[in-house]
């Protein structure tokens, strides 16, 4: 678990710099900040989810995904977990709370949606290779500034998701490899792609609220159904 280790220190070191130099910004900067951010994360959304090879698995895993998430109510247990931490670990009230438990979702969400919290996580724990998490490490760092200085001491603890996420991967990462194909990754992919695209439209551009959170189930059904599909397509002779 050596590379989710430095993601996590890596996402600590670049909260707490956001935390520290982040209230000397103005708030016009901060705001234009995490709109970079937001754009940003779009446009790795939408590059993620043009890797399809099958969108109607994306389609389907995503409603799929959806209606899991509501049914376990995904989101509201996220939420709750930030409530909880914001009043174990936080002071504030009414904004700053507010600030809090959406540092904590948005973090989270980013860092643990994406090809390379998979696929690094897999090579750290099959052949001890550390170099996509150290990628993905410096990346998270930077983020994890941006938002800090934003929402504040919330998004140091995405650092939890994170290693609950990636530290499981790592530790199954024989059989998740033995498992998971490159198609099966792809389509995973492709529906992460949407779900950043999510995020960025809800928490960072503030353009419409999405229970984005409430779509995670969406990563686990999406390589399910990539083979299922593979053999219809191939059975039927159909092209989508």
């Amino acid at each position: 678990m050596t590379g989710t280790m430095i993601n996590i220190a890596a996402i600590l070191i670049g909260g707490t710099l956001g935390l520290l130099f982040g209230e000397r910004l103005p708030e016009r900067v901060k705001h234009t900040v995490v709109a970079g951010m937001g754009l940003f994360t779009l446009a790795v959304g939408i590059s993620m989810f043009l890797e399809t090879e099958q969108s109607i698995v994306v389609l389907i895993s995503l409603l799929i995904g959806g209606l899991l998430g509501e049914w376990w109510k995904l989101e509201d247990r996220l939420r709750n977990l930030g409530v909880v931490l914001q009043k174990r670990f936080s002071n504030g009230s009414g904004t700053e709370a507010s600030n809090f438990v959406t540092g904590f979702l948005t973090a989270s969400l980013l860092f643990i949606v994406g090809p390379m919290a998979i696929l690094g996580s897999i090579q750290d724990g099959f052949e001890g290779r550390i170099t996509l998490l150290a990628i993905k490490s410096v990346l998270d760092m930077f983020a994890a500034m941006a938002f800090a200085a934003s929402f504040g001491i919330g998004v140091l603890f995405s650092a939890l998701p994170i290693l609950v996420y990636q530290g499981g991967i790592t530790l199954l990462a024989a059989e998740a490899a033995a498992v998971l194909t490159g198609p099966m990754i792809t389509e995973m992919t492709a529906t992460g792609g949407v779900i950043l695209m999510g995020l960025a439209v809800s928490s960072l551009l503030e353009i419409k609220p999405i229970r984005v959170g409430s779509f995670l189930p969406a990563l686990l059904v999406a390589p399910m159904l990539t083979p299922l599909f593979a053999r219809l397509i191939e059975w039927l002779g159909w092209v989508i």
